[in-house]
């Protein structure tokens, strides 16, 4: 199922078959590397799949990469982006003006990226450290943490949602809302070849990243949305996926329900893991005992911050099931086992 993963410095531009190149962009110090841009051939010209991490690199690495394929970065006709994290939106602004390409993203994203550009720098980092604080980080960490800020991405000019067909001459690329890793994030269904650009959705190896922010809401469930969406994409069928990271692999739905299984096995040692404590603990204590790909110790912490994340989204996720329970008035929020 799984090919070897080589490091970014042997890939190259890959042509995938069906009009579809791969351009792997890299991600400035980030472990996974790169992001996989996909560039569909249509007679009016390229629509790219997500454009990478805004940095000098990676815009050299994006324009050599369509050049190397054949395609001038001047004649996108578009971008859609599937969703708004800075590694997969972050140069759709550029690639809009060399080329005057449209930018779409869902709706629910969309949003999103105005609410970036609607607030200030100050209020931003005010607003995360008290998420941290209220989630039981030490001052050390929510100084760390808070310290900087990705620029928010390009606003779209089109905004997509369920269903919807994206704008590629001669193609059929049909939008699949999958809420959970972003409330936005869209898979794209090449019906016509049957293939899907699963964004961060679905990953051949890893699981993507899960998390409710500010870290105590209790109107939202960003991990059933996910898990409903996995569910959503194991009924189309037994299609090839064409990821942002990693690799291109088969059957889309096999490796949908192995991460279903993985979600509810980390909800299952999660419960055990309050019941074992005996008393109501923070968010950030969650998050130190749960168990990780590394010892908590040895998070940075930015990740110590994406970790009390998905503690977070799963914890919501155990209360909505009515397996735990959140105390009431206490600052920083706690959760415990029901009794």
């Amino acid at each position: 199922m799984k090919s070897r993963r080589r490091p970014y410095s042997e890939q190259r531009p890959f042509d995938t078959g069906g009009g579809v190149w791969s351009v792997p962009v890299p991600i400035p110090g980030n472990p996974l590397g790169y992001t996989l841009v996909y560039a569909i051939e249509s007679p009016a010209g390229p629509v790219l799949v997500d454009a990478g991490w805004n940095a000098p690199e990676a815009w050299l690495a994006l324009r050599d990469g369509l050049g190397a394929a054949g395609m001038d970065v001047r004649d996108v006709r578009g971008v859609v982006v599937t969703h708004f994290h800075p590694d997969h939106a972050g140069l759709a602004g550029q690639v809009r003006e060399e080329s005057g390409a449209w930018i779409a993203m869902h709706e629910a994203d969309a949003a999103l990226v105005g609410l970036m550009h609607a607030t200030e720098e100050s209020t931003h980092r005010d607003f995360q450290a008290d998420m941290l604080r209220r989630a039981g980080a030490g001052t050390v960490e929510m100084e760390e943490v808070t310290r900087s800020r990705p620029r928010p991405p390009a606003a779209p000019d089109r905004v997509l949602t369920d269903g919807d067909l994206v704008d590629v001459p001669g193609r059929r690329l049909r939008t699949v809302w999958t809420p959970g890793h972003t409330p936005g994030h869209i898979c794209l269904h090449l019906e016509d070849a049957d293939r899907l650009f699963t964004g961060d959705h679905v990953l051949p190896a890893i699981t993507p990243h899960v998390g409710i922010y500010p870290y105590d809401r209790a109107d939202v469930d960003p991990l059933t949305d996910f898990l409903e969406s996995l569910e959503k994409v194991r009924g189309l069928g037994d299609l090839e996926a064409l990821p942002a990271h990693e690799w291109i692999f088969p059957d889309t739905g096999a490796r949908a329900a192995e991460i279903g299984v993985h979600h509810e096995e980390k909800l299952r040692r999660l419960a055990e893991l309050l019941a074992e404590a005996g008393e109501p603990l923070t968010i950030w204590e969650i998050a130190g005992r749960m168990t990780w790909n590394r010892p908590w110790e040895e998070f940075p912490p930015f990740l110590r911050g994406m970790a009390a994340g998905e503690a977070a989204a799963h914890l919501r996720t155990l209360e909505v099931r009515g397996l735990i329970r959140r105390t009431e008035g206490t600052d920083p929020v706690r959760f415990a086992i029901h009794s």
